[in-house]
């Protein structure tokens, strides 16, 4: 079997896991084998988000078996096991069909491939600044949040597929357009996003530069004829010095060179030298200056990070906002599993540094009470992997882990606005005792007449904001009791109680 064909069925095998994965995380989640095994084996994730955390966590270390290989055998992660890639590929051979002379000419380099170097030095300097922003374009958080925001809820319509419920997210059309955009520039040149984007394949193109097994070619034999540039996936130029830092060791040039001019392997006499990296280093010293001009600029926003906002409520387990911005990468692992749809992808709720970051819209969905899945599955521990006990602060825990603390609006809720009975926040609630009671009181409706009505009342100290009352609010538009995150466990300044003041006699 040729390496090409050996290729192929690697890239088909990958790109199957990788879906069947995101298939079985959502039946049932299978704690440490779930999709974020890509994520884990990321180059990418695991060094940024040591830059900014400090630490590399749990299966990250799993990077270990793409960067050490890379290093020898050159950047073959994009074409034998990016699930983006082989999608990006599949695409191509279907929307970009040229002649075969213009297909030559559209596979050569071009300077337009060293802009995902110049992203990669941005995220770089924004990651050694404190700012882990590599989600909105690593290959695998992507294709990660768009099949968990749009892909699979899509399949809603065609039969109730994997969702009984129809999941609905915040934005999820802006992430569903991006993508779109991602395949459709396909169309015009082949794998653009590998090409031109992905910061993932500009790391793997540095660490591959010095590899030792390369594409190699025999220039006695090669007759120049650029049959070899037909089915090129990288765009590294293979007819001439190839660059061994685009090259995606794809093997198609070897499989189309009539003259079997063309190995991959060590070097021999006859063999070709590789071209030099090619890059503007006026250009990198001009982006690394303007990513570090952007990093106070983004922090001077008002963020959740800054100061306490109330909109911006983060999954039970979640780390302090600092640490939290630290290390989500974006990749919606957390959404997809929230059984109830209440974990949604920012927009600006939390500043731009927050985008895409999961909060909880309770409108939509609520905190499940024994829910922990969310912890589980984040690839980075931005999200703690809690257990049910310390969730709802069972022993030998003390407190339950809060979120947020509910609030009344008067004005719209039933009892108190409208004197109607009303007792659903009530019956949801599901700490124990309850953080909402009734008091009866009595009232004089507009005939006169006196009547006894139960009107709700909340204690801060028992609600953990998990936003069930506000969910099942009968008053559905703006309901009439909202949580904010005030009073969250992982915050000491978002507090809405001060503490006690010693008395000094």
């Amino acid at each position: 079997m040729s390496l090409q064909n050996l290729r192929r069925i690697y890239a088909a095998f990958f790109f199957a896991l990788f879906v069947f994965l995101l298939v079985i995380t959502d039946f049932r989640n299978l704690k440490g084998y779930e999709v974020s095994l890509f994520l884990e084996i990321n180059p990418l994730v695991s060094i940024f988000s040591f830059f900014t955390s400090g630490t590399i966590y749990k299966g990250l270390v799993l990077s270990l078996l793409i960067i050490i290989p890379t290093l020898f055998l050159g950047r073959f992660f994009c074409s034998w096991i990016c699930p983006l890639g082989i999608l990006n590929q599949w695409i191509s051979f279907f929307l970009n069909k040229k002649k075969i002379s213009e297909n030559n000419e559209e596979n050569e380099y071009r300077k337009m491939f060293r802009f995902k170097y110049y992203i990669l030095v941005v995220f770089a300097v924004l990651a050694a600044s404190g700012s882990l922003q590599i989600g909105l374009l690593d290959p695998i958080a992507f294709l990660s949040r768009t099949f968990s925001v749009s892909g699979f809820p899509a399949l809603y319509n065609w039969g109730g597929l994997i969702y009984l419920k129809q999941p609905v997210f915040h934005g999820g059309m802006l992430i569903t357009v991006l993508f779109l955009a991602v395949l459709f520039a396909n169309r015009f040149i082949t794998r653009f996003w590998c090409r031109v984007l992905c910061p993932l394949g500009a790391l793997l193109g540095i660490m591959s530069f010095g590899s030792i097994m390369r594409i190699r070619r025999d220039v006695e034999k090669c007759t120049d004829c650029k049959k070899c540039l037909l089915h090129c996936q990288g765009g590294c130029d293979p007819h001439s010095n190839l660059r061994a830092n685009e090259c995606h060791i794809c093997m198609n040039c070897i499989a189309s060179c009539p003259e079997d001019a063309l190995h991959y392997g060590l070097p021999e006499t006859r063999s070709s030298i590789h071209q030099p990296f090619d890059i503007s280093r006026r250009r990198l010293l001009e982006t690394g200056v303007a990513a570090f001009v952007l990093f106070p600029m983004m922090k001077s926003s008002l963020t959740g990070e800054n100061k306490a906002l109330a909109d911006v409520i983060r999954p039970p387990g979640a780390l302090k906002e600092k640490d939290f911005l630290r290390r989500c990468i974006k990749c919606s692992e957390c959404m997809r599993v929230c059984p109830t749809n209440v974990l949604q992808p920012a927009l600006l709720e939390g500043g731009f540094e927050g985008i895409w970051d999961p909060i909880l819209i309770n409108k939509i969905g609520y905190c499940e009470y024994n829910c922990v899945l969310c912890g589980q599955v984040c690839p980075t521990g931005a999200i703690r992997d809690i257990s049910v006990e310390e969730k709802i602060g069972k022993k030998p825990y003390k407190k339950p882990i809060k979120i947020g603390t509910a609030f009344f609006d008067r004005g719209r809720c039933l009892p108190w606005a409208m004197n109607r009975t009303c007792i659903v926040c009530e019956e949801v609630c599901p700490t124990s005792p309850k953080a909402i009671w009734f008091r009866t009181e009595e009232v004089v409706t507009r005939e006169g007449k006196v009547k006894k009505i139960k009107r709700p009342y909340l204690d801060p100290d028992l609600c953990i904001g998990c936003g069930i009352c506000e969910n099942k609010c009968p008053v559905i538009d703006k309901p009439a009791i909202r949580v904010s995150s005030v009073g969250e466990t992982r915050s000491k300044t978002n507090q809405m109680i001060l503490p006690a003041v010693k008395q000094i006699n």
